[in-house]
């Protein structure tokens, strides 16, 4: 069976789902071929030091206290 292949509605992958992986990827790499992505970047660099930052600093301390758990790797410091 290809990894691709998509399985019946009625089959749970469960955790590591193939399916949703392949489709995730699939998704990001039109994103990326279709879209200003360093924009993006920039719009978004420019919104964490503006007037808006703090408001955004704060939605994300928010959505961390929900969070199960964070990867080390992305912490700062």
């Amino acid at each position: 069976m290809i990894a691709d292949t998509p399985k019946p509605a009625s089959q749970n992958e469960g955790e590591g789902n193939r399916t949703a992986d392949a489709q995730y990827r699939r998704g990001v790499e039109e994103h990326v071929r279709h879209h200003d992505v360093q924009g993006d970047a920039d719009r978004a660099r420019k919104a964490v030091d503006g007037p808006e930052g703090d408001e955004l600093r704060r939605a994300e301390a928010e959505g961390k206290r929900h969070a199960k758990g964070e990867d080390p790797g992305l912490k700062k410091g």
